[in-house]
C-alpha cells in the first residue's frame, strides 16, 4: 500500500517538474522563441485558442517571430491577443501575417525575468510540500506499524528533497541563461 502511495507521488512530483518546465519556455531569453507566445490567448469565432492552434510561428533571422494564421480573418483577433498577453511585444500586422521584432533585453528587463524564473520555481516548489502533505496523510490512513508509517514518511521527505533540488538546478540553469548577454 505505502509503494502504491509513493509511486503516485513520484508521479505528481513528476507531473509539478513538467509543468515547471512548460512555464519557464515562456519566460523570454533575448531570443526569438514560439513558446514565447504559448500563453497568448486569441478569441476565435467567440472562444479562447491559443495563438499556436490557429496560426503557424516560426522564428526568423534569430530575433524575428512571423505568426502565418490558418485563416486570414483571425489576423486582428492574434494581433490583440498579443497585446492582451502584456509580453512586452509589439506584433507588426501586414495584412498576411504578423511580425514581431523580439528586442535585445536590457540588464534591468534580465532582472525581472530572472525573478520572474524564481517565482515560476518557488511555486513549483509549493505545489511539491503540497503533494508531500497529500501524501504523508495518504500513508497516516493505512493499517500498519508506527515503523512502517514512519519509514513511508521518511521516503516521501526523500522524494521532496530530490524534486525541490531539481527544481533549484532547473531555475538556476534558466537564470544563467537570461542573465548571459
Amino acid at each position: 500500500m505505502i509503494d502504491m502511495i509513493l509511486e503516485d507521488t513520484t508521479e505528481r512530483m513528476n507531473k509539478t517538474i513538467e509543468s515547471f518546465q512548460r512555464d519557464l519556455t515562456t519566460v523570454r531569453t533575448g531570443r526569438a522563441n514560439p513558446a514565447m507566445l504559448d500563453r497568448v490567448m486569441v478569441s476565435y469565432y467567440g472562444s479562447p485558442t491559443p495563438v499556436n492552434q490557429i496560426a503557424g510561428i516560426s522564428v526568423v533571422e534569430g530575433r524575428q517571430l512571423v505568426i502565418k494564421p490558418y485563416d486570414k480573418s483571425s489576423i486582428k483577433d492574434i494581433e490583440h491577443g498579443i497585446y492582451e498577453a502584456e509580453l512586452g511585444l509589439t506584433p507588426q500586422n501586414d495584412g498576411e501575417i504578423i511580425r514581431i521584432m523580439v528586442p535585445a533585453l536590457t540588464e534591468e528587463r534580465r532582472k525581472e525575468f530572472a525573478k520572474q524564473v524564481w517565482k515560476f520555481a518557488e511555486n513549483a516548489k509549493v505545489s511539491i510540500r503540497n503533494i508531500r502533505r497529500d501524501g504523508n496523510d495518504e500513508i497516516k490512513k493505512i493499517d500498519g506499524s508506527e515503523d512502517e508509517i514512519k519509514a513511508g514518511q521518511e521516503k516521501i521527505q526523500k522524494l521532496t528533497d530530490k524534486f525541490v533540488k531539481e527544481i533549484d538546478e532547473i531555475a538556476k540553469v534558466k537564470e544563467k541563461e537570461i542573465l548571459t548577454v
